[in-house]
């Protein structure tokens, strides 16, 4: 399994959860640094998803899965120095461009999962290119899942709310006129269950949709 931007947050806890599950694992971040005390054993290679070429490179030889779970988030606003240029060359296109890399080393009935996020369904002021990149994947998805159909790979994308990352972090510390204790009490009044998942959940999440209970999910 190839899982990529694995060296922190939900990718690092997808790659422990997989190795324990037996998977081999070839990880991919742009610091690779980041990824030589993730799992023992595998193998790491440093690439920024962004560079087309790279990631040719970087995900080669047989494999059964890619996690696409590569991504940058962070507002963007209009005028100088606007991050939209980078959020979706990363988010958007840098997936792309992994899962058309893996695509003829993966074996029939092969599968793919990408890491979404909720802020692909709702609109939050500031946030234009991450939500614009997210919703992106969800077509991505549904489309590669049809086109990929008659190899039986499945194709399908998880869309995680507040996860406790650092990512998630920075963001409520950004909230502006609030303590970071306030940011957090402001952020859970909108989830349910009034606290952050841990990325060890969601990692559970993509190793049920990598077995053989969820052979019919697809497009999702």
């Amino acid at each position: 399994v190839v899982v990529t931007g694995a060296g922190t947050g939900i990718g690092r806890a997808i790659a422990e959860r997989l190795a324990d599950e037996g998977a081999r694992l070839t990880l991919l971040a742009r610091d690779e640094s980041r990824l030589r005390d993730v799992v023992d054993g595998a193998t790491t290679r440093s690439v920024d998803i962004r560079d087309r070429d790279a990631v040719l490179a970087a995900i080669d030889g047989p494999l059964d899965a890619l996690v696409a779970n590569a991504g940058l988030g962070g507002p963007n606003e209009g005028g100088d120095g606007d991050r939209w240029d980078e959020i979706v060359q990363t988010n958007l296109y840098g997936t792309y461009w992994c899962i058309r890399a893996a695509e003829p080393h993966l074996p029939d009935g092969g599968r793919v999962v990408v890491t979404s996020s909720i802020l692909a369904r709702i609109g939050v002021p500031g946030y234009t290119a991450y939500c614009a990149s997210k919703a992106g994947l969800l077509g991505l998805v549904r489309s590669l899942a049809t086109e990929l159909a008659p190899r039986r790979i499945q194709v399908n994308a998880i869309c995680p709310g507040w996860v406790n990352t650092d990512m998630a972090w920075t963001g409520l510390d950004a909230m502006p006129g609030m303590t970071r204790e306030q940011a957090y009490e402001d952020a859970m009044r909108e989830v349910p269950l009034r606290r952050m998942s841990e990325p060890a959940e969601i990692a559970g999440t993509v190793a049920w949709l990598l077995s053989d209970d969820a052979l019919g999910v697809t497009g999702q």
